[in-house]
């Protein structure tokens, strides 16, 4: 999604009302309103996206005029003002449109009917040096060529079939270490901007999008409760006593915990760039980012013996498969102690029921 130099989205601006106060107003041919809440937020983008479709009827004629009936552009129009497009969350739908916009940009102008899964193949292929942005593409491809099999615009879906990309780090994006956020803290303390954002992200577990939005409205007797934007889901964690150390230099006036130098909320990739030059003035390597702060609590919180169940309660993750894909890089020489000593344990208690059976399973070796 397109944003201002001020940190907002397409066509909004701040702006004083009659009354003398900032709010967001939202001005985009003939629609003018105001938009209440912290930008980005889940309400803040409902009412934005509401913004958006009042002059959505004319724009998408207008956008129908201009793409070449049977295109590949002809059916991404469509395609956007359906109800299965708008249904997602504002942020899937940022995030999705942007995958396809790239895509449109290229073939676009292609008629629809002569893409075949060979065409699909060799475009993924192509992007074997960016595997995740292939996949994302090919996710993508998928949802929209079933949408056009549903309208009767092509008889099957030449994506189906067309292998992911194999990624290089099977763990996908890199996990933090201690010794690397170790080596932040040392750079950003925590009464720091960039030390209270890396406290909100590996105390919380949450993701960037909901991070940039917490502020003191979020915080209820002792914890942080939030609906995520991404999923909806509500999620209510406690405040680790590190985040709260952190919490205590922050301001109690401003709609967010984290603001730009100019004081306003960050936008998702302002927040990621600017969060990306902390790491280079703590001279970290180029794979820590904002999301591998989230894998890197997560994988606490494995190293600490909780079960999926208790760590999709804090990352707020509807899929136990995904969580164990996040704690793939917990401490696995640790993990196996752990296991070791408890499989120890189990064969000693067993074993102490037989009669005339020493209790150890492994004695000692005896010196000859």
């Amino acid at each position: 999604m397109l944003r201002t130099r001020s940190g907002l989205p397409k066509h909004c601006t701040y702006q004083l009302d009659p009354y003398g106060k900032r709010r967001v107003r939202f001005r985009r041919r003939g629609v003018s309103v105001y938009l209440t809440g912290i930008p980005w937020s889940e309400d803040f983008m409902r009412q934005y996206a509401a913004a958006l479709e009042r002059g959505q009827g004319q724009r998408a004629q207008i956008g129908a005029i201009r793409t070449l009936p049977g295109s590949f552009s002809a059916l991404c129009v469509q395609y956007y003002n359906s109800a299965e497009f708008r249904s997602m969350r504002p942020g899937s739908q940022a995030e999705r449109r942007g995958v396809l916009e790239r895509f449109r940009g290229d073939h676009g102008h292609r008629p629809l009917k002569d893409l075949q899964r060979v065409h699909v193949r060799n475009i993924i292929a192509a992007k074997a040096d960016t595997p995740e942005a292939g996949n994302n593409l090919l996710k993508a491809l998928r949802v929209i060529l079933n949408y056009a099999v549903s309208q009767d615009l092509i008889p099957a879906n030449p994506a189906l079939g067309v292998k992911r990309l194999r990624n290089r780090n099977p763990d996908g994006r890199h996990t933090w270490t201690e010794d690397e956020i170790a080596q932040f803290q040392a750079t950003h303390p925590p009464n720091s901007r960039a030390g209270l954002a890396l406290a909100l992200l590996l105390c919380t577990g949450q993701r960037r999008g909901d991070v940039i939005v917490m502020g003191w409205q979020h915080v209820r007797d002792g914890r942080i409760v939030l609906r995520q934007r991404k999923t909806g889901r509500a999620v209510s964690v406690p405040i680790h006593p590190e985040l709260a150390r952190a919490l205590a230099e922050a301001l109690k006036t401003n709609l967010t915990f984290l603001q730009t130098a100019r004081g306003v909320p960050f936008s998702p990739m302002g927040f990621t760039n600017w969060f990306r030059g902390m790491c280079i003035a703590a001279e970290l390597p180029k794979v820590c980012s904002p999301h591998g702060l989230r894998k890197a609590a997560c994988r606490r919180l494995a190293e600490a013996g909780c079960s999926a169940n208790e760590i999709a309660a804090i990352s707020g993750h509807a899929s136990l498969r995904e969580v164990a894909r996040y704690t793939a890089a917990a401490d696995r020489e640790h993990l196996a102690d752990q296991a070791i000593a408890r499989q120890l344990r189990a064969q000693n208690k067993q074993r102490s029921k037989l009669p005339n059976t020493p209790t150890r399973v492994y004695p000692t070796a005896q010196k000859r």
